[in-house]
């Protein structure tokens, strides 16, 4: 964080060519949050009626003036889902901590009765101490356990007894239309809600700084700046997302109303896991090439090469530029991080580059492992 407006912690997605959304800023706690705009609904919610004339009185009143059963039956399920949303808030809000770091502050999910907590990799940032505050208001030091960037995925551990872990849910087992709630702490608002559906499963989206995220949960509950790293929970009380993302509106310069993305549960689960045991991902199941790219007028180009990385090894070098992987045109670098996306380490690739004196080579690129 740089600034007062990067106190909070939001993530902006970049380009989703499905969604025909362009690229974002700004990514909480990591870039600046992007000036909001309030939308007013000023539109009246009823008339005001005008007094009846004495002589336009009818004369016969409606004789049915009691409620319609189905009336009754609806009011009755709405207010039944209302005490659910209710009882699942009282169960999960002592799970869900607020975590500050010299950047800004974020939200963070109690994984464990150890101390242990997840929340996201672009939440902790470059920082290894922090000060995690519980909804009861108490306070305590927290220290880094491990940071995953290609997931967002990041843990932090307290010393503190009596704590409340949360139940992490198979998000395998969400529907699209599911009701969920974001839980976190939105512009320093401790222990705030705001609920949704799932309104998509299986995204993937970009992020700023290169990697793709896979199985990304889209919901049409609010992730303000701040819910980044906290709770996506269901019905059940279950955690089955980390919000993460929200989308922006090229048009509007802001952010979309009700477009915003969490990491699934058991993807978090996944990279949580490794980095509590080895403080490390050894496995994360992502495909790695090994490059640094920026966009240029005929495709991405090279500007990076890891040393030994599977793009090096298979001769991909500076100046470069990507025309196609597997014969599938890249017209710009999230169409080829999305394509790396779709695969896992091992699988091989053909890359058709395009080298500086004009001649092109098609390259057979063996896929590695994320560095942790």
């Amino acid at each position: 964080m740089v600034s007062d407006t990067r106190r909070f912690s939001q993530r902006i997605a970049a380009p989703i060519t499905a969604l025909t959304l362009v690229a974002v800023v700004a990514a909480a706690c990591a870039s600046s949050v992007p000036n909001g705009t309030t939308a007013k609904l000023d539109a009246a919610l009823g008339a005001t009626a005008t007094p009846t004339q004495m002589n336009t009185v009818p004369a016969v009143l409606p004789t049915a003036t009691s409620t319609p059963a189905s009336s009754n039956l609806a009011s009755g399920a709405a207010l039944t889902l209302q005490d659910q949303m209710v009882a699942v808030i009282k169960q999960v809000t002592p799970a869900v901590v607020e975590i500050e770091t010299d950047a800004g502050l974020g939200s963070g999910v109690i994984y464990d009765s150890k101390g242990d907590i997840v929340t996201n990799a672009h939440v902790v940032g470059t920082s290894t101490t922090f000060t995690v505050t519980l909804s009861n208001g108490h306070t305590y030091p927290g220290t880094l356990v491990g940071s995953y960037t290609p997931d967002d995925i990041a843990v932090i551990h307290i010393n503190a007894t009596g704590l409340t872990p949360a139940t992490f849910g198979d998000s395998s087992q969400l529907a699209v239309g599911d009701f969920v709630l974001a839980m976190g702490n939105p512009l320093g608002l401790q222990s705030s809600v705001t609920e949704g559906i799932v309104s998509a499963l299986g995204r993937q989206v970009s992020e700023p700084n290169g990697y793709a995220l896979p199985d990304v949960i889209q919901t049409s509950a609010a992730i303000n700046p701040g819910n980044s790293g906290g709770a996506l929970v269901d019905l059940n009380g279950h955690v089955v997302g980390i919000p993460t993302l929200a989308a922006t509106d090229p048009q509007l310069g802001g952010a979309a109303a009700g477009i915003g993305f969490a990491i699934s549960s058991n993807r978090a689960k996944t990279i949580a896991d490794q980095l509590i045991t080895a403080g490390k991902v050894t496995n994360s199941g992502r495909a790695y090439v090994g490059v640094q790219l920026r966009d240029g007028t005929a495709g991405p180009v090279v500007v990076a090469v890891t040393a030994g990385g599977p793009a090096a090894t298979a001769g991909v070098v500076v100046g470069d530029i990507v025309l196609s992987i597997d014969s599938t045109l890249t017209p710009d670098s999230t169409t080829l991080i999305n394509a790396v996306a779709a695969h896992h380490p091992g699988d091989v690739v053909k890359l058709k580059v395009q080298h500086q004196d004009g001649t092109t080579s098609t390259l057979s690129i063996t896929l590695g492992q994320p560095p942790s």
